[in-house]
């Protein structure tokens, strides 16, 4: 299992405790010092079953910057959603957790990383 996270970020100190109560076997990426690729971002989104909006952070400056709140959310403009996410990490919702069986979820409850832990056991 590989969590990516932003040791800034509470909602990953969160996720990390749980997977460290369960005794779970997981490896760190902090994904800001080692931003995911578009290929590694689409591999993510299809195990996430979701859109690249779907996983983007739009209070962050940066999305301000850009104006991708008002980007159409269609097939599209796909591409352009997962490159702005490649070259801005920042962008990108977090904890994602990937599970051995190829699930992944974005782990911000307790419910969701738990989800994940019944799927890596």
């Amino acid at each position: 299992m590989e969590i990516w996270i932003n040791p800034d970020c509470s909602k990953c100190h969160s996720a990390l405790q749980l997977l460290d109560t369960e005794n779970a076997e997981y490896t760190i990426r902090r994904y800001l010092d080692d931003p995911p690729n578009e290929l590694e971002l689409r591999e993510v989104l299809t195990r996430l079953r979701l859109e690249p909006w779907d996983i983007t952070r739009f209070g962050e400056t940066t999305a301000a910057d850009l104006g991708i709140a008002d980007w159409p959310r269609d097939i599209a403009n796909r591409n352009r959603w997962i490159k702005a996410l490649a070259s801005h990490p920042i962008l990108i919702q977090r904890p994602i957790i990937t599970a051995g069986d190829g699930a992944a979820v974005v782990g911000r409850t307790s419910e969701a990383v738990r989800s994940v832990l019944s799927r890596s056991s």
